[in-house]
């Protein structure tokens, strides 16, 4: 049972939100539909109160930065984004993360809506009922899972380059980082992407970080400020730098688990640059093991 109790605005205002949407959603789903003019005609109309051929003869600067054709990201620059997926998601991302910044984007009435219906072009998996808070980032979106009744906060950065799958009623709570890719401690170039997994109902708590890899089973709990290298068992508890589990949520074991660290199938490894092909080695040392000959 949620804790959440509804609340309404006036009815006017509520059916002008709905329409925008229901446009918005229904031009999205129409193939024709060039995205980059859309959205560009959104962010004209919400941020500036004005058709986009208005702003742009009287407000270039502000016009010429509507259209993602003349933005870059910083995904753009890596060889681990695919360019091709990404062009079609980019001017939705842009829409996203510019009306994350309006009235229109911090009020959780038109915000929250607006996220879902853009979620379903962007992600590669949207299940129903999704609710993600403003600014959230993600890196490419397109290798996003989620499931059905998820939460992401506020503030929210889900590094997806190597996929992130969140489970049905996961809960990703404000300031958490969640990431799926790692570099060399020797060769930052040298990337592997490691697809990262949140099980149902799982919970990772505020301002923690799930590295690369990591695998949170079913119901388990990822403490505050917490940072996760490894997995966590069904119901477990972890905490600490770097976390580790230290008590069970007190329920009945179940008969099967959708996500069991301890029986996941990982995804193979991906590696990001053709210049380093091969898996990394170990690259580290504790203190007090001596140098090897050669070695800095």
């Amino acid at each position: 049972m949620t804790w959440l109790v509804p609340i309404a605005i006036a009815s006017d205002a509520q059916d002008v939100f709905d329409r925008f949407l229901a446009e918005l959603e229904r031009r999205l789903a129409d193939p024709q539909t060039d995205r980059y003019v859309l959205c560009r005609e959104v962010l004209a109309q919400v941020m500036y109160g004005r058709e986009y051929a208005e702003l742009l003869a009287q407000m270039p600067i502000a016009a010429l930065n509507c259209d993602a054709r003349n933005v870059t990201f910083e995904a753009e620059y890596y060889m681990a984004t695919d360019q091709e997926k990404f062009a079609r998601v980019k001017p939705l991302l842009w829409l996203w993360k510019n009306l994350d910044l309006t009235p229109f984007g911090q009020n959780p009435v038109t915000g929250i809506p607006l996220r879902r219906v853009l979620a379903g072009y962007i992600f590669r998996k949207v299940g129903k009922n999704f609710k993600c808070w403003q600014n959230v980032e993600f890196s490419v979106g397109y290798n996003m899972e989620v499931g059905d009744d998820v939460v992401v906060h506020r503030h929210v950065l889900l590094d997806d380059i190597g996929g992130i799958e969140l489970h049905d009623g996961a809960s990703v709570s404000d300031y958490v980082n969640i990431y799926s890719h790692t570099h060399s401690v020797l060769d930052g170039p040298d990337v592997t992407l490691r697809k990262t997994v949140i099980g149902r109902g799982a919970r990772i708590t505020y301002h923690s970080t799930v590295l690369a890899g990591s695998v949170v089973s079913d119901d388990a709990l990822l403490a505050t400020h917490a940072l996760l290298r490894s997995d966590i068992p069904p119901h477990g508890i972890a905490m600490g730098l770097p976390a580790k589990v230290t008590r069970f949520k007190q329920r009945p074991p179940q008969g099967a688990y959708g996500v069991d660290a301890a029986r996941w199938e990982r995804t193979p490894d991906r590696k990001a640059n053709p210049d380093f092909p091969d898996p990394t080695p170990n690259q580290t040392r504790t203190p007090d093991e001596e140098v090897v000959a050669g070695e800095g």
